[in-house]
């Protein structure tokens, strides 16, 4: 169980440090760098990582039922819109909001649906998980009370040039999201069984089931990233944009952004292995809290909150106090038998 608890933290770590080298980049607009940040970690880096790892690859895939490609493909699919509407939503409200309202929401929903393909646990542990989920939801509402105190002290203060858009627009783009992301914990609950059993029978190691389980979901996801980046990046004339002297820079700064996430993603998949029968759901919880709590530190660090009353940050704090505690308790629930 701790070795889980602790891969599932640093997948977490992984995750919410992704995004941030997105702020160091230049000349690029919110559609150049997100399209070739797609590009990468939905195809490039899972199919290089697939092909090159997995004994047996084309047999493992060519022999996975009809009925796990449908739920894998189309959860997987409604992942990528979330993800996708997430992206959006940081223009919006910032990093570290952005990922609290987008994970905390994925984190509710998400933690529960794998209980459609494992079956309910005991009551005593359900009602823990339960509880967790609870303390982690007000941690969410004080986290959004946060961001609307912030964008009203800003507009007063004109204090935040690079405000980009409306603080209820862009909750309401990461809650959104966040409920289409959930289909993330859904795919993975519903291939690993089988993957895990293929992967080992063409002789590979158990953590490779993690990069298997990971391949139809990127692929699928990746699908509406695609289609709708090309129709922006066309949209918003940006393909001339790509033509900068920091190009280059740019491009080794969103290859980091595309390993960690994948990379981050397919470790989590391996810890909710290793915890065992609940691994789907308090490892999913653990994974995304982390994420958050790595978020919402690098987001003060690079100043998102300097401008902030007081008060905003206290809500900031009290909702990152509250989504600890939730998931210190669903992470305990994973004891209880």
């Amino acid at each position: 169980m701790t070795e889980g608890v602790l891969l599932a933290i640093f997948a977490g770590l992984m995750l919410g440090l992704y995004a941030l080298p997105e702020k160091f980049t230049k000349d690029f607009k919110y559609e150049n760098t997100w399209s070739l940040f797609f590009l990468l970690t939905m195809f490039v880096v899972p199919i290089i990582a697939s092909i090159s790892l997995i004994n047996g690859f084309g047999d493992i895939f060519g022999n996975m039922p009809t009925e796990i490609w449908i739920k894998m493909g189309l959860t997987s699919f409604l992942w990528g819109v979330g993800v996708m509407m997430w992206s959006k939503a940081i223009n919006h409200i910032g990093l570290s909001l952005g990922f609290s309202l987008f994970i905390g929401t994925i984190i509710l929903v998400g933690s529960v649906l794998p209980f459609i393909e494992d079956g309910l646990p005991p009551t005593n542990k359900l009602t823990t998980i339960l509880l967790g989920l609870f303390v982690v939801l007000i941690g969410i509402f004080a986290n959004g009370k946060a961001g609307f105190i912030r964008e009203k002290v800003e507009k007063d203060n004109h204090a935040n040039s690079e405000q980009k858009g409306s603080m209820a627009t862009g909750i309401l783009i990461a809650v959104i999201g966040g409920l289409l992301a959930t289909g993330f914990s859904y795919a993975n609950a519903a291939g690993r069984p089988y993957l895990h059993e293929a992967s080992q029978a063409a002789g590979n190691a158990e953590w490779i089931t993690a990069v298997a389980v990971m391949f139809p979901i990127f692929i699928s996801g990746g699908i509406v990233m695609t289609a709708y980046f090309l129709w922006q990046l066309s949209t918003k004339k940006a393909w001339g944009d790509f033509k900068t002297p920091a190009f280059g820079k740019n491009f080794v700064l969103i290859l980091v952004m595309a390993f960690f996430h994948y990379a981050a993603s397919a470790l989590f998949a391996f810890a909710a292995y290793k915890l065992g029968a609940s691994g789907n759901t308090v490892g999913y919880a653990i994974f995304n809290t982390a994420c958050v709590v790595t978020a919402i530190i690098s987001g003060i660090i690079t100043k998102e909150w300097v401008n902030a009353s007081p008060k905003a940050r206290k809500f900031l704090y009290m909702g990152l106090s509250c989504m600890v505690i939730g998931i210190i308790i669903v992470a305990y629930s994973n004891s209880l038998t």
